[in-house]
C-alpha cells in the first residue's frame, strides 16, 4: 500500500516526510566513478565527490538496512529525496543527463521494488532546460514517480546563481502543475555559492538555512502557489530562518515598494494550503513559531534520515520525532496535531 494515495488505514501510521538513501558501491555507473562526480568506498565508510568526501555515518544509508532501522522506530514509511550530491551544479550536460538518468532509475527501483515502504523523489537540473522537461515527462509517464526534488538555486549557463523562483524555471512549474506533482526544495552547495572560509560546518548550520530562505522570500513574492495551484511544495528543515525573518520582509515590501514592483506580499501566501514545511527545526520553540506562522496542517514530519544533523539515535539527545515528542510535553502539540503531522498532512503535501 502506498501512501501516495488517500487511505483510512494509514492515517494512523508514521510517515517520515524526509529521508535519504544511498545506492550500494556496485550500483554507481562506472563513467561516474571514472569523472570522480559521485562514488562510494566498497567499505561504504565514505561517499565521494572530486576532491570532497563525507563520513557515512550510519549503516541506514542503505536499503536493507533503512528497511530495518524504519521498522526499529516504527517508521511505517519513508519519503526518500534525491542525492544532494547529484544536483549536478556546475556539470557538463551530458554529464548531468546521465547522472539524472542514474538516480532517478535507482530512485524509482526503490520505489517501485518496495511500494509499502518507499515514496521516492527524483531531479532534475534547470540549467538544461529541455532535459530537465523531457526528464519530468520521463519519470511521472515511464518511471511512475511523481515527488519533483528540486535545489533551492542551481547555476545558470552565465554562472550566476538563480533561485528556482527565478522566472527560468516557469517551464518546470508548468509541467509540474499539469501533473499535479508534490515539489521538494532542499539547500545544497552553499559553500560554492558564498565565498567564506570553511570551518565548523557553518554552512549546514547557517547559510544553507538562508538558502532557503532566499528561496522561499522569492517563491512568495512571486506568487507560484496561486500562479501553479496544482503544485505541493515542501521546504526543507522547516525553512526555519524563513519563519524567523518573516516581520522584516513583510516590513521591507512595504517600506520599500519600488524595489517590490510587479510582485506579491509575503501576506499573500503565508499559511497557503499547497506550502508545507518539515518538523526538522531540532528545537520545539522553532516548531512552535512554524505552528504559528503557517497552522498545524501545513507542516509535515522529516527526520532527514540518516545524516548526523537528522533525527538519529546515534546522536546524543536525539532520537526519530523527538522535536515532535518534546512539543507534546511542551503543550506546543497535541497528539490529534502530532499524528496529522505524521501522516495526514504527508499524504496532502504527495497527493
Amino acid at each position: 500500500m502506498c501512501p501516495t494515495t488517500h487511505n483510512s488505514q494509514l492515517i494512523a501510521q508514521k510517515i517520515n516526510g524526509h529521508g535519504h538513501i544511498l545506492p550500494e558501491p556496485h550500483q554507481i555507473p562506472q563513467f561516474m566513478k571514472d569523472k570522480k562526480l559521485f562514488w562510494i568506498d566498497e567499505d561504504k565508510k565514505f561517499m565521494r565527490q572530486g576532491t570532497w568526501s563525507r563520513p557515512i555515518t550510519d549503516p541506514s544509508f542503505f536499503l536493507k538496512e533503512k528497511m530495518e532501522w524504519m521498522e526499529k522506530n516504527n517508521i511505517d514509511h519513508g519519503v526518500m529525496l534525491n542525492l544532494s550530491q547529484v544536483y549536478c551544479n556546475g556539470w557538463k550536460q551530458q554529464d548531468t543527463k546521465d547522472a539524472i538518468t542514474w538516480q532517478n532509475d535507482f530512485n524509482a527501483s526503490v520505489q517501485n521494488e518496495n511500494p509499502d515502504k518507499f515514496t521516492c523523489g527524483f531531479v532534475v537540473q534547470p540549467k538544461y532546460m529541455d532535459d530537465a522537461l523531457a526528464e519530468i515527462e520521463r519519470c511521472v509517464n515511464v518511471l511512475g514517480v511523481k515527488l519533483l526534488c528540486l535545489p533551492t538555486h542551481y547555476l545558470n549557463e552565465k554562472d550566476e546563481w538563480v533561485s528556482v523562483a527565478d522566472e527560468t524555471c516557469n517551464p518546470i512549474y508548468e509541467l509540474a502543475n499539469k501533473y499535479g506533482l508534490a515539489l521538494e526544495i532542499h539547500p545544497y552547495d552553499a559553500p560554492k555559492m558564498i565565498k567564506l572560509k570553511d570551518e565548523n560546518w557553518r554552512f549546514h548550520l547557517v547559510w544553507m538555512m538562508a538558502q532557503s530562505a532566499d528561496t522561499l522570500h522569492l517563491f512568495t513574492l512571486k506568487n507560484i502557489p496561486n500562479k501553479y495551484p496544482n503544485i505541493r511544495t515542501c521546504f526543507a528543515h522547516g525553512c526555519m530562518l524563513g519563519q524567523a525573518n518573516y516581520g522584516r520582509r513583510v516590513q521591507g515590501f512595504n517600506g520599500r515598494p519600488d524595489l517590490f514592483e510587479g510582485t506579491e506580499s509575503p501576506q499573500t501566501t503565508l499559511g497557503h494550503p499547497n506550502l508545507f514545511f518539515d518538523t526538522l527545526v531540532h528545537d520545539p520553540y522553532t516548531l512552535q513559531l512554524l505552528k504559528h506562522r503557517v497552522g498545524v496542517p501545513q507542516i509535515i514530519s522529516g527526520l532527514d534520515d540518516p545524516y548526523p544533523l537528522g533525527e538519529m539515535e546515534s546522536v546524543a539527545d536525539s532520537y526519530p520525532g523527538k522535536v515532535i515528542d518534546d512539543a507534546i510535553k511542551l503543550d506546543i502539540l497535541n497528539q490529534q496535531e502530532a499524528n496529522a503531522i505524521w501522516s495526514t498532512n504527508v499524504l496532502k503535501w504527495l497527493g
